[in-house]
């Protein structure tokens, strides 16, 4: 394996990366909605202005100015079919362009003089509700340098009688009024929402974790049955095979595979024991803390067959020793359905590599396979989802149980295709170091 030029942060860093890029916040329809609103209101106030109250406006002008509005409204509506949701990009150009048509609507009826004026930070509030930090600064200050301009350059106020010009205290009076009030309610506004987010974000992952640890019992209670079901048939198995064992001759085409056949049914045997066995019957046991490189070769050792290579790789900081790890059932048995996975769909090799300092332990299971179907890849770890294949004969429970499992003890899980497929584990050292129970961890 080849050496790593970057360092174990930057590794860290980057493998900690999410696979699949977040939908925005900010519905297309609702926006949409909101800009016929403005278009009809711009409309209705224009023609109250002109015909009811009878002040002389450049009526030509300000319907040229909100026809702008309406036709980029039924462009949107046009395109924006089968699109659910817009990005903060795209959201952000669209309430820029609010924030101009309004602009360029003040000018012509009277600029900051104008009571209107204060609609202005409308699409402001929008993006501190719904969009990043990011938009909302740009749209902050796009709001200003408008609202700046329009303290300048703009034309007068429609009045009757004779033209209303208002004091330039006053006038600087309202820029500072709405130059405040657009940082202040923007900033505000938008630290309430990212609360709000932040909050709905934990209990959508709280729900998420709750409903995988009912799949998680859930499947318990099939296991249970299966064991308890196949513990006959298997006895069974095992007593023919043993039988077998004895009639077949030494030099006999079919002894290789009657000792196969006998040794796998004892393998069976042995995992459907230590599947009925409960921690607290089964007692302590010797060596319950190894070396990481040594906990992942006894992970790794039931499943070394098949003429697949099996390399262990280390790449240790001189910022921390290697980690001893508390041999937990979580850890193997979670660590073992990856390493089993890789094995399954690999072509010839499996490398398994550990990197650790003194903070963080990572641990990288891959293949050289035809790794994850992109169709599947920001799915993996759900149940009865196969990552491999879709002949029907692998369900999925593997990863998913494999990520439970590691789950409940710290650590998070990545997936990706790299020459294969890859499945990276990270650990805060702490968590590993500390050797707590899954509950604690």
């Amino acid at each position: 394996m080849a050496k790593e030029p970057e360092s174990l942060a930057q590794r860290a860093g980057r493998m900690s990366q999410p696979g699949v890029v977040r939908g925005g916040r900010l519905r297309l329809r609702t926006l949409i909605m909101i800009r016929w609103v403005a278009a009809a209101g711009q409309t209705v106030t224009v023609m109250a202005v002109e015909f009811g109250l009878d002040y002389p406006l450049p009526l030509s002008i300000c319907l040229a100015v909100i026809a702008t509005l309406v036709l980029s409204n039924l462009v949107l509506t046009q395109r924006g079919v089968g699109r659910a949701r817009l990005n903060d990009r795209a959201g952000g150009v669209i309430l820029g362009f609010d924030v101009l048509q309004l602009a360029a609507l003040l000018y012509v009826t009277g600029g900051l003089q104008n009571p209107f004026a204060i609609l202005i930070i409308a699409p402001v509030m929008v993006s501190a509700t719904i969009l990043s930090r990011t938009a909302t600064i740009a749209l902050t200050v796009l709001a200003l340098v408008s609202i700046s301009l329009l303290a300048i350059f703009r034309t007068p106020l429609p009045w009757s009688p004779g033209v209303l010009e208002l004091p330039t205290v006053y006038v600087l009076g309202i820029w500072t009024a709405l130059a405040v009030a657009s940082v202040f309610i923007s900033s505000y506004v938008w630290s309430v929402s990212e609360e709000a987010r932040r909050m709905s974000e934990a209990l959508a992952a709280t729900h998420s974790s709750l409903l995988r640890q009912q799949r998680m019992s859930a499947l318990g209670g099939l296991v249970a049955a299966a064991a308890h079901e196949l513990g006959s048939p298997l006895a069974t198995i095992a007593v023919v095979a043993k039988e077998l064992s004895r009639d077949v001759p030494r030099n006999s085409p079919i002894a290789e595979d009657v000792e196969l056949l006998l040794s796998q049914s004892e393998r069976c045997r042995e995992i459907l024991a230590g599947l009925a066995r409960t921690p607290e019957a089964s007692g302590p046991e010797p060596f319950d803390r190894l070396p990481l490189r040594q906990l992942l070769e006894s992970a790794a050792e039931p499943y070394q067959f098949g003429g697949i290579d099996m390399e262990f790789c280390t790449h240790p900081s001189v910022e921390g020793d290697e980690p001893v790890v508390a041999r937990s059932p979580e850890i193997l048995g979670g660590l073992g359905s990856l390493i089993q996975n890789a094995v399954q769909f690999a072509v010839r090799k499996v490398t398994v590599t550990s990197y650790w300092d003194g903070d963080t332990v990572l641990i990288s299971v891959r293949d050289d396979g035809h790794g994850f179907p992109p169709s599947v890849l920001s799915a993996i770890g759900e149940p009865f989802i196969s990552t491999r294949s879709n002949d029907g004969e692998h369900m999925g429970l593997g990863i998913f149980i494999a990520h439970t499992l590691l789950e409940r003890v710290g650590a998070k899980l990545t997936f990706r295709n790299r020459n294969g497929a890859e499945v990276v584990i990270r650990w805060p050292r702490f968590i590993l170091d500390r050797g707590t129970d899954a509950d604690g961890a």
